[in-house]
């Protein structure tokens, strides 16, 4: 049975071979303008426990939910249908595109930001996003953090968490390699999705949060090689 005023629409999980646990949220929608899921954004709970983030992302109170939440012992629970927008994202854009809670399943990692992802969680990750990126036809450019489509305002799933595990896996976009000239950074970033208005000290606060979360000091070379990768599809 859902939980008290959920929907009954939402009251049956989509099939996964991982067999998420099914922990219907009440904080959910339908897609708007019939869009279907383009990306997948990765954030981190910030929280003290997962059941304190479960407690909090089905709390009608905050409206806050994710589609999926991935514990530090790799448990993973299922919150919203995929076929329903969760509101995970929040204000922010992607290549010029804005509700992205539309456009993406949203999945929330039990990490407070301040030490690395647990190898059970992140190879329950590498999993989850397999079987999304191949039931929805999402490239590996379609896997983003909070903090790509929301820069200044969100800094997860944050500098711990291994994007290059992942890009290794063609599970996310690899960081580029050839370094266009320094007065392209803007327009390279933007022709890679960074299209929000920010400024330029925090546009590179962003890429670095992504590509080089280590860096340091002005803009360096190394910062056009992040970026320097094929363009995206149109």
């Amino acid at each position: 049975m859902p939980a008290a005023g959920t929907p009954v629409r939402s009251a049956v999980p989509s099939t996964t071979e991982l067999s998420p646990i099914w922990h219907p949220s009440p904080n959910f929608g339908p897609r708007r303008d019939g869009l279907k899921p383009a990306l997948i954004v990765l954030h981190y709970t910030a929280m003290e426990s997962a059941s304190a983030a479960l407690e909090r992302l089905c709390d009608p109170g905050p409206e806050v939910s994710a589609h999926y939440l991935i514990g530090r012992n790799g448990v993973l629970w299922q919150l919203v249908r995929e076929e329903d927008r969760a509101w995970h994202a929040g204000a922010g854009e992607w290549h010029g595109q804005t509700d992205i809670n539309s456009r993406s399943i949203g999945v929330e990692l039990d990490n407070q930001g301040d030490h690395p992802f647990s190898e059970p969680q992140m190879n329950a990750l590498e999993q989850l996003l397999s079987k999304l990126m191949r039931r929805w036809s999402i490239p590996p450019d379609g896997i983003i953090g909070h903090s790509d489509m929301a820069p200044g305002r969100k800094t997860d799933p944050g500098p711990r968490f291994d994007w290059q595990r992942l890009e290794l896996q063609s599970l996310a976009a690899p960081t580029g390699t050839e370094a266009p000239s320094e007065t392209t950074f803007r327009e390279l970033a933007q022709v890679r999705g960074y299209t929000a208005d920010v400024d330029d000290d925090i546009l590179l606060k962003t890429i670095r949060l992504r590509h080089r979360p280590w860096a340091k000091g002005p803009l360096h070379p190394d910062d056009f090689k992040a970026l320097a990768l094929p363009p995206h599809p149109t």
